[in-house]
């Protein structure tokens, strides 16, 4: 029976040529970044909250739920003000996500077994993502370090603040989720397996408009009702294509794990491309936001001219 690893003879692995590629990322994303956004570490003032919340890896479900709401209330206190962080939004997305993926795994789940192993270790990505921060780690991966360190910044939206954190987990923390879980319960058969992950896409989709549509902005709102349904529908592809891919990248990195030098270098790699996507993501939405915040300001004044 064909499994979900099986892909043939491997593709040599050029772990001097990944070393490279990732040091030129890191370059580009750099220029894009430029002197905004300061790097200084840590969930000040309440690392020690942060770390008691952390300090148990989650053994499953009902253990991830109950650390995402701490992280939850805590991430609310922290600065700019009560309930205005930027990694909040995104902690928030998350919660009702796994709060879904909990009630399919009473319902709908083909194996069980396997959403939840996966659905603990995507988590533990994240927890030691928010643990290397508070604990001033430079091994914080890039990519989520693109997302906590304007935790404070209002001037980004809660809209982007989300979607970088679903930048950060789905295409850089999901692959090693996967490898890690297939490492504990064996590489099943894909049409076993694969309908249970697709299954987290289906409550994306359910999921994703209310959730944007909470997270947007005014000017983020007009555009929303001006486009109608095509905003979901662009959202549902991109979800399906990042998940579909992450899967993939789990396959290309499976046959690596047993070389540490290159399963690094390949996942370094992985990390600085992912970041690079969540700094385009950030220009991308500050030059839209400057430009939506001048539509909507124009309107308005004309608007009371008018009336």
């Amino acid at each position: 029976m064909t499994t979900s690893l099986n892909h043939g003879e491997p593709t040599p692995f050029d772990r001097e040529l990944a070393r490279t590629s990732a040091e030129t990322l890191r370059e580009k994303r750099n220029r894009l970044t430029g002197p905004a956004a300061p790097l200084v570490r840590g969930w000040a003032p309440l690392q020690a909250a942060m770390h008691d919340a952390l300090v148990n890896p989650p053994k499953g479900i009902a253990d991830v739920l109950a650390i995402q709401v701490v992280v939850q209330a805590i991430l609310d206190q922290l600065p700019p003000s009560p309930a205005n962080n930027r990694v909040a939004a995104f902690n928030k997305l998350y919660l009702t996500i796994t709060r879904r993926v909990d009630t399919a795994l009473q319902t709908t789940a083909q194996w069980p077994e396997f959403l939840e192993r996966l659905d603990v270790e995507f988590a533990k990505r994240y927890f030691l993502a928010l643990d290397l921060w508070n604990r001033d780690q430079a091994e914080t991966p890039d990519v989520w370090e693109v997302l906590f360190r304007r935790a404070g910044d209002t001037q980004m939206s809660e809209l982007i603040a989300a979607v970088l954190g679903v930048n950060a987990h789905i295409n850089h923390d999901l692959s090693l989720a996967l490898i890690s879980t297939w490492e504990q319960l064996g590489p099943p058969p894909d049409d076993k397996i694969y309908p249970d992950y697709e299954l987290v896409n289906k409550i994306f989709y359910e999921e994703i408009q209310p959730l944007r549509r909470g997270f947007s902005d005014d000017w983020q709102m007009d555009i929303d009702r001006l486009v109608g349904p095509l905003d979901d529908w662009s959202q549902r592809i991109l979800v399906k294509v990042t998940r579909a891919q992450a899967w993939e990248q789990a396959r290309r990195l499976w046959p690596l794990r047993d070389d540490l030098e290159d399963f690094r270098a390949a996942c370094h790699l992985m990390d600085r491309a992912a970041s690079l996507v969540g700094e385009w993501l950030l220009f991308g939405d500050r030059f839209v936001t400057d430009a939506g915040h001048v539509v909507v300001g124009g309107r308005r004044f004309l608007q009371k001219i008018l009336d």
